[in-house]
């Protein structure tokens, strides 16, 4: 009886101050770009418009035991992009747009991450696109399959924060919002 009321003692304990024991602690420190992927969806006219970005380069430092000291970093080839037309792959890069030339790529930098429960997280961290930097807040879902690590994210972004599509195209014919999704696949070290 004294051990079941120190194993529930503990158990209590760990709730109240937000520890709770984990299986194994695991550490995902290299991100595989091949098998990760950013996606993006938007509505043009009343269509949606899906596309991606194909070059990028992550950084992560993540350990499941200590998730609060996370850090992970992101670059973004813009001039990538691939939004489904070589038209429209070619206006996106446009000044208008995103301005390839003088903004060649699109940054994350983590500054927290916060524990939801044992699988999901909220990352906080600096986006920077055309020269503007924004915080955002990313839920994450980390899932493990045979010993790889895979991040799914999504963001929601307002175009118009980062001065994306302006003159005539600041209006409603391209949606404001944008969603962004990523998975990235890391295996475990």
């Amino acid at each position: 009886m004294k051990h079941r009321f120190a194993q529930f003692a503990l158990l209590a304990a760990a709730l109240t101050f937000g520890v709770l024991p984990c299986a194994e602690a695991v550490q995902y420190s290299q991100v595989n770009e091949t098998a990760s992927k950013i996606s993006f969806t938007y509505n043009q006219f009343s269509s949606q418009v899906y596309g991606t970005f194909g070059s990028f380069k992550a950084t992560l430092d993540f350990d499941t035991a200590n998730p609060a000291a996370a850090h992970a970093a992101l670059t973004i080839e813009l001039d990538s992009i691939n939004a489904g037309s070589d038209d429209a792959n070619t206006e996106l890069k446009k000044p208008a747009w995103f301005d390839t030339q003088k903004y060649p790529v699109g940054e994350f930098q983590s500054i927290s991450v916060k524990t939801l429960d044992a699988h999901h997280y909220s990352i906080t961290g600096k986006l920077t696109l055309r020269g503007i930097t924004r915080v955002v807040h990313v839920p994450v879902e980390l899932r493990t399959q045979k010993g790889i690590g895979i991040f799914d994210g999504q963001l929601l972004l307002k175009r118009s924060d980062f001065k994306i599509g302006e003159g005539e195209w600041a209006d409603t014919v391209v949606s404001d919002d944008i969603n962004i999704r990523f998975r990235m696949v890391a295996p475990q070290r």
